[in-house]
C-alpha cells in the first residue's frame, strides 16, 4: 500500500469488503466495512476486539443509532461503534459526524435505561443492549469511534460525560485509516510530550556501546504511569509479549498488597519496566539531563506492572502519590525496531514466566505455517488445470504487500495461484482449531480471546512440533469444512442470527461424530464438502439452533454460548446421523 493515495486506498478497502462478503454471507456490505476497519483496529490496538451488530430506532425527537460494540478492559470500557459508508473518500459535513456521534450517545443512555425490554428477545440486537444494561455499574468510560470510508474535517472532539462516565469520541476516516495501513507498522506511535503534560524525567545516560540503539535509565511516578495507560490502554503494550493477566497470578495479587498496604516501598520490591522509542528529546535542569519527550514509545516489559497501576487507581481508588518506578528506555533506529524488540522483551528481567510461543505471529510455529501456505499446492477443482496456494496472512496487510509487488500482468498470475478467497489469517486458523478441538464456547468468546486461548493453552504445550505438510493440509481442510458449512447453515436460515455461534457448536458436534480424519482428507483432495456432509449439517444445525436459543437465566443468547455449559448442553442433543 505504500505510495497510494487516500483515493485508491478506499479503492482497496472496496476490495477488501467484496473479498469478506463472499466469507460472511447474510451481511450487510455496511457490516462487513465495520469488521475490515475493525481488524485494523484491532492489529493497531486502539480497539481489544468489536462485534458488528447494526440497531437504530426513534428516540424521543432524536434517534439511536450503533453499528457495533464491545465491552474491553476486562469490562470497565464500553466501546460504540457508529459507520458511515460508501463515500469513496468524498468530504463529510461535520455537522454529520457529531450527529452520528451523539446517536450513539443515545444508545448507551437507552440502554443505561432498559430498552432491552422492548426488543425482541431472540436477536443480537438484544442481547447486545441486554449486556451493556447488566454491565453499566462497572463503566468507567465510553469510547465511541466513527468509521468511514470518508474524509472529515474534524481533528478531535471534545470529551463529555454521561451519568459521569468519561466519553471520548474517535474519528477515523480514509485518511487516517491510511495513514494506519501504509505506515508499514502494525500500530500507529504512540509519542509522549512530557513537557505539556508538565512532567520531566531526570534520567542517567548509559555509556553507548551500540550505535544501532541508546539507553537511559529513569524512574517514572506511578500516577503518571497509570495516567499513560488510561490514555492509550493496551495498546500503550503492543511489542509486549503478553497481555495484561489482571490480578489473577501471585506475581499481581503481590502488586496490588503493595500499592494498598506498603506504597512507598514499591520502588524498593518492584523490579522496573523496560520501555522502547524511536526517538527522545533530553534538556537540563540544574546541570542534569531529563527527558521531555518519547517518541513512539512502546512498554515492551512491565505491562503487568503498568496495568495494576492503573486498575488500583481506577477501580480501588488507590493513591499513587507514593509509588515510584524503576524504567530502562531504549531508543532504537525505526528499521531495527522488529529486529530488537522482540528481544528486548524475551531477554528483559520478567516477573511472569514467559513462553516462546507467546510471540504469537513472529512465533517458529508461524513462521513455519507461512512458509507451507506457499510451497504446498492445492489440488485443481471444478475441472481446472491450475493448482492454487491457500495464503496464511501472518501479518496483517501481508497478501496485499506481496501482491503490490509484481507488475500488472503477474498480479493476474498472483490472483489466479493465490485467489482471496483462500486467504485465511492468524484468527481464522484459532477459530478452525479450537471448533475441531470441540470448544465452540472458546470460539465465541471472538476472534482475539480465541486466538490468545489457543495461543497460551494449544500452542505452549511442552514438546509442541512445528506444523508439517499434513498439519496445514488438515488445516485448510478445517477452513473448508467451517466455510461451507457456514454457507449452507446461512441458505436454511436467511437473515437469522447467531450464524456463527451455530456453525462452531455445529461443526464441533460433527467432529464428535464422524471420522475426523478421514474426513479431512477427503475435503483436501476434492476442496469441498461432500454433498452428504452438507446434508448431515443442514440436519444437525437445527436442534444446535434451538439449544442456543434456549438460554437459561436471564436468556442472553450470546453470553449463554461463551460458557461450557452451552456446549454440554449441545452435546447432549439427541441425534443419529443422516
Amino acid at each position: 500500500m505504500e505510495g497510494e493515495t487516500a483515493e485508491e486506498f478506499a479503492i482497496h478497502l472496496e476490495q477488501l469488503v467484496e473479498d469478506r462478503l463472499g466469507q460472511e454471507p447474510g451481511w450487510l456490505k455496511r457490516d462487513v466495512f465495520v469488521q475490515v476497519v475493525a481488524d485494523y483496529l484491532i492489529e493497531d490496538g486502539t480497539l481489544e476486539d468489536l462485534r458488528p451488530c447494526y440497531y437504530t430506532a426513534q428516540f424521543g425527537r432524536s434517534r439511536m443509532d450503533v453499528a457495533g460494540n464491545y465491552i474491553s478492559d476486562g469490562g470497565g470500557v464500553l466501546d460504540l461503534a457508529v459507520v458511515e459508508y460508501g463515500y469513496f473518500g468524498q468530504t463529510l459535513p461535520r455537522d454529520q459526524v457529531t450527529k452520528r456521534l451523539r446517536w450513539a450517545l443515545n444508545f448507551a443512555t437507552a440502554c443505561r435505561d432498559g430498552y432491552h425490554l422492548h426488543m425482541e428477545e431472540s436477536s443480537p440486537e438484544f442481547d447486545m443492549a441486554q449486556t451493556i444494561h447488566a454491565n453499566w455499574p462497572q463503566f468507567g468510560k465510553i469510547r465511541l469511534f466513527f468509521l468511514t470510508d470518508a474524509r472529515t474535517t474534524l481533528t478531535a472532539l471534545p470529551e463529555q460525560n454521561l451519568d459521569g462516565i468519561p466519553v471520548v469520541q474517535h474519528v477515523w476516516d480514509i485518511e487516517r485509516l491510511h495513514r494506519l495501513a501504509s505506515s508499514g507498522r502494525r500500530e500507529e506511535p504512540i509519542s509522549i510530550d512530557l513537557g505539556k503534560l508538565g512532567q520531566s524525567l531526570p534520567c542517567l545516560p548509559a555509556p553507548v556501546l551500540d550505535h544501532n540503539h541508546r539507553c537511559f535509565l529513569t524512574v517514572i511516578p506511578g500516577q503518571f504511569l497509570a495516567d499513560m495507560y488510561e490514555e492509550h490502554g493496551s495498546k500503550l503494550l503492543q511489542r509486549n509479549i503478553r497481555a495484561f493477566l489482571q490480578a489473577r497470578g501471585k506475581v499481581n495479587k503481590g502488586l496490588n498488597q503493595t500499592i494498598r498496604e506498603v506504597p512507598g516501598r514499591f520502588l524498593a520490591y518492584n523490579n522496573g519496566i523496560s520501555m522502547t522509542a524511536t526517538g527522545v528529546a533530553l534538556d537540563k535542569v540544574d546541570g542534569q539531563p531529563v527527558l521531555v519527550r518519547l517518541d513512539d514509545v512502546q512498554i515492551v516489559n512491565g505491562g503487568q506492572t503498568t496495568a495494576s497501576l492503573h486498575h488500583a487507581a481506577k477501580r480501588d481508588r488507590a493513591d499513587l502519590s507514593e509509588i515510584h518506578v524503576p524504567a530502562k528506555i531504549t531508543v532504537v533506529d525505526p528499521e531495527l525496531l522488529d529486529q530488537l524488540v522482540p528481544q528486548i522483551s524475551l531477554y528483559a528481567n520478567s516477573q511472569n514466566p514467559i513462553n516462546e510461543a507467546d510471540f504469537q505471529s513472529n512465533s517458529p510455529f508461524h513462521i513455519e505455517l507461512e512458509r507451507l501456505s506457499r510451497r504446498l499446492w492445492a489440488p485443481a477443482t471444478d475441472g481446472s488445470q491450475h493448482e492454487s496456494h491457500w495464503y496464511y496472512e501472518r501479518v496483517r496487510g501481508q497478501y496485499q504487500v506481496d501482491r503490490a509487488r509484481h507488475s500488472k500482468a503477474q498480479q493476474r498470475i498472483f490472483d489466479r495461484e493465490h485467489p482471496r478467497s483462500q486467504k485465511f489469517t492468524k484468527t481464522d486458523a484459532a477459530k478452525f482449531e479450537m471448533t475441531f478441538l470441540a470448544e465452540p464456547h472458546t470460539v465465541s468468546l471472538g476472534a482475539q480471546k480465541c486466538f490468545h486461548h489457543w495461543t497460551l493453552e494449544v500452542l505452549s504445550k511442552p514438546g509442541l512440533l512445528l506444523p508439517d505438510e499434513q498439519y496445514f493440509r488438515d488445516l485448510v481442510a478445517k477452513a473448508i469444512f467451517y466455510s461451507h458449512a457456514r454457507k449452507e447453515i446461512q441458505r436454511l436460515n436467511p437473515g437469522a442470527g447467531y450464524l456463527a455461534n451455530v456453525t462452531a457448536y455445529t461443526v464441533a458436534r460433527l467432529s464428535q461424530e464422524i471420522d475426523v480424519e478421514g474426513t479431512l482428507r477427503a475435503v483436501w483432495r476434492t476442496q469441498r464438502l461432500s454433498s452428504a456432509m452438507l446434508r448431515t449439517v443442514a440436519h444437525l444445525s437445527g436442534p444446535v439452533r434451538e439449544a442456543l436459543l434456549d438460554a437459561p437465566g436471564a436468556g442472553n443468547v450470546t453470553e449463554w454460548c461463551k460458557k461450557e455449559d452451552c456446549w454440554k448442553k449441545v452435546q447432549d442433543i439427541s441425534w443419529v446421523g443422516i
